[in-house]
């Protein structure tokens, strides 16, 4: 039971968070007060911290406590591998998918060139455009190994891709690499998204693994330069004496 309640702990102050009942710059309670209040030890206190720290939530800051960032932008994970249900359920916000391509084809050259296949190997693409809050700001364009996944429907995008990997097909999904780039809006983007007079996008590449390496999946996510900032925290650990 133990276990899980890092998890309760990270809910329950991403969900403060996301609803402004804790302000940014606002203080966290100390690990002290925190492993009171949950019964729980300051090592499973650590963890919830933790996980708020790489969703963005919070920054830690050494002998002075953890404290409530700012919110304005959504936060994605640069070093996270999170679905955009997961993204939105835990944000809160209200969201809808739209649905535009779902078909297997060929893989074609340039998609070839990223999933390390040949030209003609079948995959499925998948195009849907995320609407936070009434705007369309962030425009998906996945393609995933039919060898791997050999079914998609309309109704399987419109909810998750990965729940269904993971629930349906019991896929192991494992880790991501991601390229983020500032890039010219294309026509796509204009037909799919509402970016007004926007002339660029920031776009993120992912290329995901399962848990034994396979690359199975080349993603394109498109979002809107005013409504995302990516967020990673680093820690410089010394090599050198002091």
């Amino acid at each position: 039971m133990t276990n899980n309640i890092f998890v309760t702990l990270y809910k329950d102050f991403a969900e403060k968070i996301d609803t402004g009942t804790l302000a940014p710059g606002s203080k966290l309670p100390s690990e002290h007060e925190l492993a009171q209040n949950y019964q729980i030890t300051r090592e499973t206190v650590r963890k919830g911290l933790n996980l708020l720290a790489q969703n963005g939530y919070i920054h830690k800051v050494k002998g002075k406590g953890s404290f409530v960032l700012e919110r304005d932008r959504f936060n994605f994970p640069v070093s996270g591998l999170i679905s955009y249900k997961e993204m939105t359920e835990r944000m809160g916000k209200q969201s809808n998918t739209f649905v535009y391509v779902t078909e297997c084809r060929e893989a074609g050259k340039p998609v070839a060139k990223q999933l390390q296949i040949s030209a003609d190997t079948k995959v499925w693409k998948v195009v849907r455009a995320r609407e936070i809050d009434g705007e369309r700001i962030i425009l998906d364009i996945d393609y995933l190994l039919a060898s791997i996944v050999p079914y998609l429907s309309k109704e399987i995008t419109e909810e998750s891709i990965y729940e269904y990997l993971e629930h349906e097909l019991n896929l192991k999904i494992s880790y991501a690499k991601k390229v983020i780039s500032v890039e010219r809006a294309t026509s796509m983007d204009h037909e799919y998204m509402d970016i007004g007079n926007d002339t660029h996008v920031v776009v993120v590449r992912g290329y995901v693994h399962l848990e034994d390496t396979t690359l199975f999946q080349y993603t394109e996510s498109r979002h809107r330069l005013d409504k995302f900032q990516f967020v990673d925290f680093a820690r410089r650990e010394s090599t050198l004496p002091l």
